[in-house]
């Protein structure tokens, strides 16, 4: 917790020393030229136990732990044609651990992955109040020791007569997955050493995964305190679908890397209601149901309700429940026979139900807390279990700045 705090209180003086540069408009202006609006700050801290990992083909230990912060910032202006143009940048790092790594190597011995992640992304939004309309276009790229990722997205709304809103978004990421094997399968030219013989400097190929996503959504406000939303997702995926660390053991005691299908079609139907409950109570629920081609079916229930005890302070409980079915090629350690077309014991992929709840706190008094640009401060805290016996916590930070 100690690498948060100072991430946090370093980057908080940043910023108010950036703001205290900018001088204040009023509430009514709208300025011709790109100015910054606000700025997020968001640090978690996330720690996860179990015995099920899919290095060691169903079993072992699943602990992780990964430090994560995210700094976002976002410009806004009013063009001649008083359309707001929103242009958004973003980057985050993450940095994380995991015990399974170790065995990547089948000794146990330390294998070198240097446990970071940095993804920025670039969007920008025009919205024309006047029509109801608005329009997207958003860049993204992430970097971590096991594969590269490029994502592009195009996303258009519409408003209804009715108080109604519809929703277009299309996406695509572009992966290049290294084939990092189990120790015991690695090809020797994987090594550039002299001869081959030497050990050291791994190169490590590539192979190519690809993702495809067109989300639609409905929303509509039905009355003055309850609004309801649809959301559907198309998704498709094609290329190398698995990871090849992942090992599968065999009824007859020999192990084998992960093999799965290169496609993939995923189908999840999303629904939201909230209901202002008074002044101080909003009932925030949602529900989704999931459903593939390799036969996972699943099941979301969540309800969080924020509740004002100020007009600038609120607490939001928050619980959600999950199960699924188990995909097609899963079976546990050993269980699996030679003959199986596919194959798989990574846990994430079996049978099982999950709970996840917790809370959050919000303070965003008028002028700031403390008079200052800093003018939201919320920290959430959510406990997770698992019934193959694995255990979650994550504890968030969220700074914005105006």
């Amino acid at each position: 917790m100690k690498k948060i705090c100072l991430t946090v209180v370093g980057m908080y003086f940043m910023l108010l020393h950036a703001f205290s540069q900018v001088t204040q408009d009023s509430a009514s202006y709208k300025p011709r030229k790109l100015k910054l609006d606000e700025v997020d700050l968001v640090s978690s801290y996330y720690t996860q136990n179990g015995d099920h990992s899919a290095v060691r083909g169903g079993i072992g230990s699943e602990k992780v732990t990964d430090l994560a912060n995210g700094l976002e910032l976002k410009w806004v202006n009013w063009d001649a044609h008083q359309r707001k143009n929103t242009l958004t940048a973003g980057i985050g790092i993450d940095h994380h651990t995991a015990a399974s790594q170790a065995w990547i190597s089948k000794t146990g011995a330390s294998h070198r992955t240097d446990g970071l992640r940095i993804y920025p992304s670039l969007d920008w939004t025009r919205e024309n109040e006047q029509k109801g309309t608005s329009f997207s276009l958003g860049a993204y790229y992430s970097n971590e020791f096991n594969y590269k990722s490029v994502g592009l997205n195009a996303g258009a709304t519409k408003k209804t007569k009715n108080n109604g809103e519809l929703g277009l978004k299309l996406s695509a990421y572009l992966d290049q997955v290294r084939l990092i094997y189990p120790s015991e399968f690695e090809p020797a030219s994987a090594y550039l050493g002299p001869g081959g013989g030497e050990r050291k400097h791994p190169d490590y190929g590539s192979t190519p995964r690809q993702t495809y996503t067109a989300s639609f959504s409905f929303t509509q406000i039905i009355n003055t305190r309850l609004q309801a939303a649809f959301l559907l997702d198309l998704v498709e995926q094609h290329g190398y679908l698995g990871l090849p660390f992942h090992r599968v053991y065999f009824t007859d005691a020999t192990d084998s890397v992960e093999k799965l299908p290169s496609q993939r079609f995923k189908l999840p139907l999303g629904f939201r209601l909230n209901y202002f409950l008074g002044d101080r109570i909003i009932l925030r629920s949602y529900y989704r149901y999931y459903v593939d081609d390799w036969g996972l079916r699943s099941h979301t229930a969540s309800l969080e309700a924020p509740v004002k005890l100020t007009p600038f302070f609120s607490v939001t409980p928050f619980y959600r429940y999950y199960v699924q079915t188990a995909v097609n090629y899963f079976a546990p350690y050993e269980q699996h026979v030679k003959t199986d077309a596919y194959y798989t014991s990574n846990y994430a992929l079996s049978a099982f139900t999950s709970n996840f709840f917790g809370a959050g706190i919000r303070l965003a008094p008028p002028k700031g807390i403390l008079d200052t640009h800093l003018s939201t401060l919320e920290i959430r805290y959510g406990h997770y279990t698992q019934t193959t016996d694995l255990v979650s916590d994550v504890i968030s930070l969220n700074l914005q700045f105006k």
